[in-house]
């Protein structure tokens, strides 16, 4: 289970403790009148939420690749960005496709998933961001796999900032003959 995954099943647990509790104390026919209608309203806000969260995660787009790894069509994900997820040595990260970042940009958090240590990275370089100059390390990511596509000692930096999400950029975009918009899809083609 990724970190993500953990926090949403804290959430889960919770949320059932939270219902739970809600139908012990209706059930049990203690407590006033207008308590038992504020629990009743709490429980059907906290269904709700989880109903949401459930459907928003289980409808998220995910990316198809097609004709033996040659063609990866990415649909267009919530928030207006394209999610790409792939393997890095070993471990899937998801990225964020940024045709405005020069390279493949790490989270410290990603980075530590797939075996760099960020402690010990030497933040030499600079890049310029949205939200002003960062600091970055410049690391290779032994393995790099999308599909059935597996790329080797792959030129990376790492983000010395609260950066969430990873990035892929042009440097790895190039490595696709074409890189395409067709409606709602982002289309790669080796």
């Amino acid at each position: 289970m990724t970190e993500p995954d953990w926090g949403r099943l804290a959430y889960y647990i919770l949320l059932l403790v939270v219902i739970g509790g809600a139908m012990l104390f209706e059930l049990s026919g203690r407590g006033g009148r207008a308590l038992r209608q504020l629990m009743l309203w709490g429980v059907i806000f906290a269904g709700l939420t989880l109903a949401a969260d459930w459907w928003m995660n289980a409808t998220a787009p995910r990316q198809q690749v097609l004709e033996g790894g040659s063609r990866i069509e990415i649909p267009l994900g919530r928030g207006g960005h394209f999610h790409l997820e792939a393997v890095l040595n070993g471990t899937p990260i998801d990225f964020i496709v940024d045709t405005g970042a020069t390279s493949i940009a790490l989270s410290r958090d990603d980075a530590a998933r797939i075996g760099l240590d960020p402690e010990n990275l030497r933040f030499t370089g600079l890049a310029v961001t949205a939200n002003g100059r960062v600091g970055t390390a410049p690391v290779t990511i032994a393995e790099f796999v999308i599909g059935d596509t597996i790329d080797r000692d792959v030129r990376a930096v790492v983000i010395d900032s609260e950066l969430q999400d990873s990035l892929l950029g042009m440097s790895y975009l190039r490595r696709f003959a074409r890189v395409s918009f067709e409606g709602d899809l982002l289309v790669l083609e080796r």
